[in-house]
């Protein structure tokens, strides 16, 4: 017999041999029927693998991610089954589960799939599907797997097999298809009920623009045909509230070519839009004891030599810049903390002097692939509204706190209710992707874990997840649809403060080494601007957006009563224009909506004589006739219930 330890700390005996499936059956039918992937003792299995030892069992059904990521990447064994049966000389590469569906890369030779082919693949998809055919896995010597990829001229699979160790190479079969697979399964095919192909790309063999072109087709495939329909909804509203299309319709930003890809220019109004974000945070962090800095552009290589980034991010950098100077390099900015930790150097702190607070919000470069860029949520330049926190030891854990205040307030403030907290932490096994000694990492590492939990944060501990510098809390924020966004950050690192030798004479007038607290609520003001407009569809908190208000004259004999309106709301710091086209007032309304004005005011004769407006609010309609006074009252109040007191 073994033990099996399940989730909830209940230990249960089976016969050796016995399979997650047989665990689900002892616990109910129910769970039998809906179960599709395991682990054991941290590894991914399959239903029907084998337990031969005692150990910790979680069952996976695809309700979970876990469930998910394993539904998805055997669906995308069978579209590249579907796949060859029309293009039989395609040559599979890879095919992993993505945070919503799969993909699958080809190298089709001389053959194109394009839209129109969708329906015949998914067609095929369902037939083999429908043949509830189960997924085996086996074990292949590395000169078998070897063979058969050269036998067929796949390089692809030749060049992975290559970077495998004998003994670790299996293969997945189901059908009459095989493919170079690590595991982790659902019980067979018949489990998959509707499927949706979604968009073919051209994806560079490894990500890199020097290899093979492929075609990347993604996929999407559910156990019930209702959540397929579902789902497609949410992605139909999703394009409603596309970054890209809302930020040209509301005139915010554009992008140009002849500017460069990636390097976003800021419009009139979302420029304004952006410049009341910055002075919002900037309010609250006067209040909490920020200093605010500036630095340039560049900064010479050895700088980002010195603080580890160019070692870590060099090849994703600009290439440097050269001077008249032999020998003379310089770098686009590609992080603002080294030019922080030159601030601070600037000149010797005693510890009655800290913590020392250095705010900026700093724009930075880096050299994201083309086919990795994508609106506002990744480009090649960026601005950070980003802050470094000079602390003692004894100082941390308070400071770290007040941090976690601060991004409280701008969630709240933004209407971001729903959110997580991730703690990222090292990789245990790759310890050299990292900089700094194990005792440091294991001290910060617990100080975020004890603030986090101090403050009630409802979190998650991730490994692997660290900046190379040091641990940090991450922001996991749930938009309107349900998405999930990393926003806000703040890290604790000791190394840096290391590498730049940042000392304080301490009490015992010996010099210490300050701890330095890397944080940035927003993260970057493009990225959070794009999810806030996919968020709010558009429509921002009144505090934010940037026409409050849009006031519309029947006709052109009360444009004059009009202007006066707006002077009256202009005073009152109430950000409202007039729309004196000579359009009908019904057409005014609709733009007026279209433009996702909050308040729309009419003014006509009844309105002039008494002194009043009518007012309609977007997506509400009318709220009937206010005083100026009423109505300067209403916007107020409106104001300050959504932006909180810091």
């Amino acid at each position: 017999m073994i033990k099996i330890t399940l989730p909830d700390g209940s230990i249960k005996e089976f016969t050796v041999n016995s399979t997650p499936f047989d665990v689900a059956k002892s616990i109910s039918e129910g769970l039998a029927r809906n179960i599709i992937s395991a682990s054991f003792n941290g590894t991914t299995v399959e239903t029907t693998t084998p337990l031969t030892t005692d150990g910790s069992l979680v069952l996976f059904t695809f309700n979970e991610d876990e469930g998910k990521k394993a539904f998805w990447h055997s669906s995308a064994h069978v579209l590249a089954e579907a796949i060859l049966s029309f293009h039989p000389n395609a040559k599979l590469t890879i095919g992993p589960a993505i945070d919503n569906g799969f993909y699958y890369d080809l190298d089709l030779g001389e053959d194109v799939i394009s839209e129109k082919d969708f329906k015949e693949i998914e067609d095929k998809f369902l037939e083999i599907a429908r043949g509830k055919h189960e997924f085996s896995m086996r074990s292949v010597s590395k000169a078998d797997a070897l063979s058969l990829y050269k036998k067929e001229n796949n390089q692809y699979k030749v060049e992975l097999i290559e970077n495998l160790t004998d003994g670790d190479i299996t293969f997945c079969d189901h059908s009459n298809f095989t493919d170079l697979c690590r595991g982790g399964h659902i019980p067979n095919t018949g489990i998959i009920k509707a499927v949706k192909i979604l968009n073919v790309a051209g994806a560079y063999w490894r990500g890199d623009e020097k290899n093979n072109q492929l075609t990347r087709v993604y996929g999407i495939t559910f156990p019930k045909q209702k959540l397929l329909t579902e789902y497609l909804e949410l992605i139909e509203e999703a394009k409603k509230r596309d970054h890209r299309k809302l930020g040209k319709e509301l005139e915010l930003f554009t992008f140009s070519a002849k500017v460069g890809a990636g390097l976003p220019l800021w419009l009139p109004k979302g420029a304004a839009l952006r410049g009341r974000l910055e002075d919002f945070l900037k309010k609250a962090q006067k209040k909490a004891g920020y200093e605010m800095v500036m630095t340039p552009h560049i900064g010479q290589k050895e700088l980002y030599v010195t603080s580890g980034h160019y070692e870590k991010y060099g090849a994703d950098s600009f290439q440097a810049i050269k001077t008249p100077k032999m020998d003379e390099e310089f770098l686009l900015k590609p992080m603002n903390c080294p030019h922080h930790c030159e601030i601070y150097n600037f000149k010797p702190y005693s510890y009655k002097d800290l913590p020392k607070r250095f705010a900026e919000f700093g724009t930075v470069y880096r050299y994201e692939q083309s086919g990795e860029l994508h609106g506002l949520t990744r480009v090649r330049g960026f601005t950070q509204d980003d802050a470094h926190i000079f602390c003692t030891p004894e100082q941390l854990d308070q400071e770290f706190k007040d941090v976690i205040d601060l991004v409280l307030y701008v969630f709240g403030s933004l209407g971001f209710e729903n959110f997580t907290a991730q703690v990222s932490i090292r990789d245990m096994e790759n310890l050299d992707k990292y900089i700094g000694d194990v005792e440091t990492w294991e001290i910060a590492e617990k100080a975020i874990i004890s603030a986090a939990t101090d403050k009630g944060l409802d979190f998650v501990i991730v490994e692997g997840e660290a900046a190379f510098y040091g641990p940090k809390l991450d922001f996991m924020v749930k938009d309107a649809l349900g998405r999930s966004w990393q926003l806000g950050t703040i890290q604790v690192d000791y190394n840096l403060p290391k590498r730049f030798d940042l000392t304080y004479k301490g009490a015992d007038n010996q010099l210490h080494r300050p701890v330095m607290i890397h944080r940035a609520p927003f993260g970057s003001m493009e990225r959070f601007i794009a999810v806030l407009l996919e968020h709010t569809a558009g429509n921002f908190p009144l505090w934010l957006t940037p026409d409050q208000v849009i006031l519309l004259p029947i006709s052109e004999k009360y444009q004059k009563y009009s202007e006066k309106v707006l002077e009256s709301l202009e005073n009152s710091e109430i950000r409202a224009l007039v729309d004196d086209r000579n359009e009908k007032t019904g057409r005014k309304i609709r733009d007026a909506e279209v433009s996702k004005i909050p308040y729309m005011l009419i003014v006509g004769e009844k309105e002039e004589e008494e002194g009043t407006v009518s007012v309609r609010k977007h997506g509400e309609g009318d709220l009937g006739t206010f005083t100026i006074e009423e109505f300067v009252s209403l916007v107020k109040k409106e104001v300050e219930r959504t932006l909180m007191k810091f």
